[in-house]
């Protein structure tokens, strides 16, 4: 059985720069609320140090550093949290540039020819109980669409889109 190690070729992770701060941040602040709900006695201030551990938590993928989390290869186009996909079954790969508050934002839409259990190679939407609540790389979906932000991740926008559509039309067979 593949698994998400198993994936060669090209690979992007989370960036390593800035996005570190918001996740040790939550942390140092959800260790304070439960140090000081432990030393006052205090068991509501313990419940309210679960929103900001939520918070870390929910960010932890962000600072684990080389981990894959969208990828290409031979067999086709991964997606954590979702699979591996055919290159046979995407329809297209569409580049989009939006303004959100006055802060360009680019994203990857990824559209299908069938729905996502049809076109997965390798399924891995049933992840573990711990990473059930963790980040993952796509935003939104549809039955034959998956939206994937790229400002986030470690390359820029526009190299992540060329190097996975130069993939595409190869390995497709056209």
């Amino acid at each position: 059985m593949v698994t998400e190690n198993d994936i060669v070729g090209y690979t992007v992770a989370y960036d390593q720069e800035d996005i570190h701060f918001p996740v040790y941040a939550m942390t140092f602040i959800a260790v304070g609320i439960f140090g000081a709900a432990l030393v006052n006695g205090i068991p509501l201030l313990a419940v309210v140090g679960l929103l900001p551990a939520a918070v870390a938590w929910y960010n932890l993928p962000l600072i684990e550093a080389g981990r894959p989390r969208i990828g290409s290869g031979q067999y086709g186009l991964f997606i954590e949290g979702l699979g591996l996909f055919s290159w046979r079954a995407i329809d297209a790969i569409e580049y989009v540039e939006t303004i959100v508050r006055g802060v360009p934002a680019s994203e990857i839409q990824i559209i299908l020819k069938k729905p996502i259990g049809e076109a997965l190679l390798a399924d891995w939407r049933q992840r573990p109980i711990a990473r059930r609540f963790m980040r993952l790389p796509w935003t939104k979906m549809s039955e034959t669409a998956i939206c994937i932000p790229l400002n986030i991740l470690d390359r820029p926008p526009a190299e992540i889109h060329e190097t996975l559509l130069r993939m595409w039309r190869f390995y497709r067979g056209k």
